[in-house]
């Protein structure tokens, strides 16, 4: 920010001191540190606030993409059961045609049980209580 030493600090008193006098430096001090700290306070919570804004968009685009890797699954595992209800086996065999059936059914769940745990691992842990409710009160 403002790169100011003590002797230019030195030279500022003295000059307030010589245009507002000994009676009117201490007010104007005080009320110079008043706005400072107000002017600090309003910056600090303006970078909260966008820090925030931030972490929830980011967190925006994360569930955005477990949802597109969830559905994404969720029709491949449609996809799968919807051949196996609409195909039939070419085999003439009925043990040979269920046996594939089954096959097919296991291949289907076994894919929508990794896109499962691939959706698991990569959510975020939920956060504090408290955290959530701070969150709530700023939307």
């Amino acid at each position: 920010m403002l790169d100011i030493g003590f002797l230019e600090l030195m030279l500022i008193g003295i000059v307030a001191l010589l245009v507002l006098g000994p009676e009117r430096l201490p007010k104007a001090a005080r009320t110079a540190g008043l706005w400072i700290g107000k002017i600090k306070r309003t910056v600090s919570g303006m970078q909260r606030e966008i820090s925030t804004q931030l972490e929830a968009e980011e967190l925006r685009q994360k569930l955005n993409e477990q949802q597109k890797k969830l559905d994404d699954s969720l029709k491949k595992a449609k996809q799968d059961v919807e051949s196996i209800a609409e195909s039939p086996s070419p085999s003439s065999n009925a043990t040979a045609n269920q046996q594939a059936t089954e096959q097919r059914v296991a291949s289907a769940s076994a894919r929508l049980d990794d896109a499962l745990q691939t959706v698991r691992e990569d959510t975020p842990a939920p956060t504090d209580k408290a955290d959530h409710q701070k969150d709530s009160n700023h939307q």
